[in-house]
């Protein structure tokens, strides 16, 4: 496992429940900016076998990019249960339910932040 794929499972395990982060938010903190895609496919291949919590993570505008109406609403319905709001246009406010990780935490994720 690269380095970079292990801070992107760092990272989403991470999230807080009721917070989520973008694709390209969590590429950027792992270190490669540009690599969203590559965070979309991490998060697909191993998100089962990690454990990760896949549906506190959405895209830049804050929509659930899932093209599966049935894994879309259960994204959904997850995100609702944990205290995310959804907007009337579908999407989630990022600055209010978005998470932006501790600085020590992307130093070092064996230190957990006190949130």
């Amino acid at each position: 496992m690269t380095p970079f794929t292990k801070q992107v499972i760092a990272i989403i395990a991470a999230i807080p429940e009721g917070k989520v982060m973008t694709y390209g938010q969590i590429a950027a903190h792992a270190g490669s900016p540009r690599a969203a895609r590559q965070v979309v496919r991490i998060l697909h291949s191993m998100s089962r076998k990690e454990r990760l919590p896949w549906h506190r993570v959405v895209n830049v505008k804050g929509e659930i990019s899932i093209p599966d109406e049935h894994s879309r609403m259960m994204q959904e319905t997850e995100l609702i249960s944990e205290g995310v709001e959804f907007q009337l246009n579908g999407t989630i406010n990022l600055k209010q339910f978005g998470h932006e990780p501790d600085p020590v935490f992307l130093i070092d994720p064996t230190i957990q932040s006190e949130q």
